[in-house]
């Protein structure tokens, strides 16, 4: 199937074949029939990706004070390939379509294959979606076209506004801004039996406005708005104003303030400046609030992702309500968009619409139409088709044939580039929805891109599979992997808990053959800590050990956090340093602590302490709550007289070796590559595994137990086996 994707540094969107998605569970599948291009948001996305690198730079200069950053902690060479990554991104367009059922996931009761449906799926030509973001085209609505139907998430967003504002019968409402969601938001008003007042520059616009009812400023005309609203309202101002348009200035904050009555509503669904004037405010008592999308539930996992309903009682309006409530609009005409179609453009032919979209400022509701598919299960042969490009390297007689499972940022930017340079055949990269797989697979020259794990795990010709998935999956994929007689590289945490270690126990032990399993714990590998390693290595005594991570701070709900989802830091994170120092300790876990650490609200700051069998200990320190200028990892090493200092994996120190005081380097080398080119002579039999299974267990059971015990060090240490 195709979809349409923007890069960040292409001239145009582009049509690119993907797999057709896997439904996964709390989703439906849909085939679609319609979706609208949204004016605003997808136009401001293909200028941006049309501009040049100095007209980007001027659009965001907090991102140029990040790389800046960046740059002064990691070196230019690191930092100028994660700009060029980020650059090299394509965002797949669109959230407003409609189209059937195809397949329904796990858990989805409320709708069947064969319904009608519309969603804030891209604009694909099938979408995996989920359930709380669909609502069900009502039976008795049959008669309204699809692509009528594909304008309810984006009048959704309008909708949102509106009930944000609270008008009531009879009210005067300003709307500033009439594209596509303020044209909606005027009928919205109007059907909610207020007088609107409509401001804009462009004269179709105001026309079509008011034929509605609306009562029209034509600001390209009047110099003088504010004093043209106080005619239109005999002096009383407006009840409050719904900010609909994108622009930066700020302005419209300003003269709308001024139109409104003492204590009027002001709320912002597009996008303005925000230098607020005090007094604006102050003297009518005014209240600002800024719109959310469609709707309560939106940005919430445990809703959109998870499937947990609001109850009605108490959140009467969630975003999946409210798409509801547009189509009831829509079904009896009190919402009609009909007016608001500027074109119908044939899915295939999309990048016509864009040219036409950049080049017609006067286009509203571009709407794509799609060709009719049978309903019924997507076939095997869909789910897995040919790397546009691929493959990208010819098979050399001892390349093992490597399929990846994910294809993230993590993996395209680092992973894949790590086993291409090792020599592997990229055979296959699956992805949940097909895209970020299908743009790996041309990116890096695999053979064939999947949507369906099961079509890597299966395929006899795959040697090595590299789980690159959220950290939830990582052992139930590494256990069927194995089972599967594969070589398999996990990266990092291997579990995130303890019913997933046991079954990766499980797996290990059910092998016949010595199983060959690695793991991203590239730290190890990197050159500066291969060093360090062979200037401790001999020397008599025990090693104290100090590392600090300057980890910076997440949102409470990043996946990361969730100890459900991606093990929580301790896990997920800190591995790595666990296994950093069980590597230089060289010497296995005796006992670990945890400790949480007071760190402001910023989330997931501890201190580890670590006791090895040799006498050797660690702590580390990880902190959520520093400052990002400062280097993010420093490990100091303290043995018989001598100390180590390795910074940020840029500068290695040493004080009391003879013959070594410092080893620097051009830019950061974690490891990554030297740790997969390890992992890829062991499956060529030159060598043993680079890090023992018993190894990658310890580590595991230690951060288990630490996590599970935060803050009991005493239960904190049992279960080390």
């Amino acid at each position: 199937m195709k979809q349409v994707v923007q890069g960040l540094n292409q001239k145009a969107p582009e049509l690119v074949e993907v797999p057709v998605p896997r439904v996964r569970p709390g989703h439906v599948l849909v085939a679609s029939r319609a979706s609208v291009i949204s004016a605003g948001t997808e136009r401001m996305l293909v200028s941006f990706g049309r501009a040049g690198w100095l007209e980007k730079v001027r659009s965001q200069p907090e991102k140029v004070r990040q790389v800046l950053t960046k740059m002064r902690t990691d070196g230019f060479a690191p930092t100028l390939r994660a700009v060029n990554a980020k650059l090299a991104q394509a965002l797949p367009l669109g959230y407003s379509s409609a189209g059937v059922v195809l397949e329904v996931g796990e858990g989805v009761t409320h709708l069947r294959v064969g319904d009608r449906v519309v969603s804030n799926g891209p604009h694909a030509e099938v979408v995996c979606v989920p359930a709380r973001l669909c609502a069900r085209v009502p039976v008795d609505a049959a008669d309204l076209p699809d692509e009528e139907a594909a304008f309810t998430v984006i009048a959704a967003i309008g909708l949102q506004g509106l009930r944000l504002a609270a008008p009531t019968l009879g009210e005067t409402f300003a709307v500033f801004g009439l594209g596509l969601i303020g044209l909606l938001t005027v009928q919205l008003l109007r059907a909610h039996g207020c007088e609107v007042i409509g401001l804009d520059f462009d004269a179709d616009r105001l026309a079509l406005a008011a034929s509605w009812g609306a009562t029209t400023v034509d600001l390209s005309v009047v110099a003088d708005p504010v004093g043209a609203v106080a005619v239109a309202t005999a002096g009383r101002g407006v009840d409050g104003a719904l900010l609909t348009a994108s622009t930066a200035s700020s302005e419209p904050v300003h003269q709308a303030a001024q139109m409104c009555r003492k204590r009027g509503r002001i709320v912002l669904v597009g996008v303005t400046g925000l230098a607020l004037q005090r007094a604006d405010f102050y003297e009518k008592e005014l209240t600002f609030q800024v719109s959310c999308s469609y709707g309560p539930g939106r940005y919430d996992p445990a809703y959109e992702q998870q499937g947990h309903d609001y109850p009605v009682g108490h959140v009467r309006w969630t975003e999946q309500r409210n798409f509801e409530a547009v189509l009831g609009l829509l079904a009896d005409r009190r919402l009609d968009v009909r007016p608001l179609i500027s074109e119908r453009v044939p899915f295939g032919r999309a990048g016509d619409a864009y040219a036409r979209l950049l080049e017609a400022r006067q286009a509203i509701g571009l709407v794509l139409t799609y060709e009719a598919r049978q309903s019924g299960s997507v076939t095997r042969q869909e789910r897995v088709i040919p790397a546009a490009g691929g493959p990208g390297r010819a098979r050399l007689s001892d390349a093992p044939r490597v399929g990846f499972l994910g294809a993230g940022q993590f993996a395209s930017q680092t992973l894949i580039p790590a086993f291409r340079a090792a020599g592997a055949c990229l055979e296959m990269v699956a992805s949940a929805t097909g895209l970020s797989g299908a743009l790996a697979g041309r990116q890096h020259g695999f053979a064939r891109v999947a949507s369906d794990e099961r079509l890597v795990l299966e395929d006899p010709s795959i040697d090595v599979v590299v789980v690159a998935t959220r950290h939830d999956s990582h052992a139930r994929l590494v256990a069927a992997a194995l089972r599967a007689g594969k070589a398999v590289f996990v990266e990092k945490p291997l579990s995130i808990d303890a019913a997933g270690l046991s079954e990766v126990e499980a797996a290990l032990a059910e092998v016949q053959t010595q199983p060959l399993l690695g793991i991203g714990f590239n730290r190890r590998f990197a050159p500066h800590v291969a060093k360090a390693a062979g200037l401790l290595r001999g020397l008599p005594g025990p090693r104290t050990m100090v590392m600090t991570v300057n980890a910076g701070e997440l949102p409470p709900d990043h996946w990361l956090v969730d100890p459900a989802v991606g093990g929580g830091r301790l896990v997920g994170e800190g591995c790595h340093f666990v296994d950093l120092l069980r590597f230089l300790a060289d010497s296995p876990l005796e006992a670990v602590a945890a400790y949480p650490l007071a760190d402001g609200g910023r989330g997931g700051s501890f201190t580890l302490q670590l006791a090895f069998q040799n006498g050797s200990t660690g702590t580390v320190h990880y902190l959520a709550h520093g400052h990002r200028g400062f280097p993010k990892e420093r490990l100091e090493v303290f043995v018989g007289g001598r100390i180590l200092q390795l910074d940020n994996f840029r500068v290695l120190r040493g004080w009391g070796f003879p013959g070594f005081s410092r080893l620097g380097g051009w830019g950061q080398d974690k490891g990554h590559q030297a740790g997969v080119a390890a992992f890829l002579r062991a499956w060529r039999g030159d060598g043993a595994a680079p890090i023992p299974v018993a190894e990658v267990l310890e580590v595991a059971r230690a951060c288990l137990a630490a996590r599970d015990g935060l803050g009991a060090p005493g239960d904190a240490t049992r279960g080390m086996g």
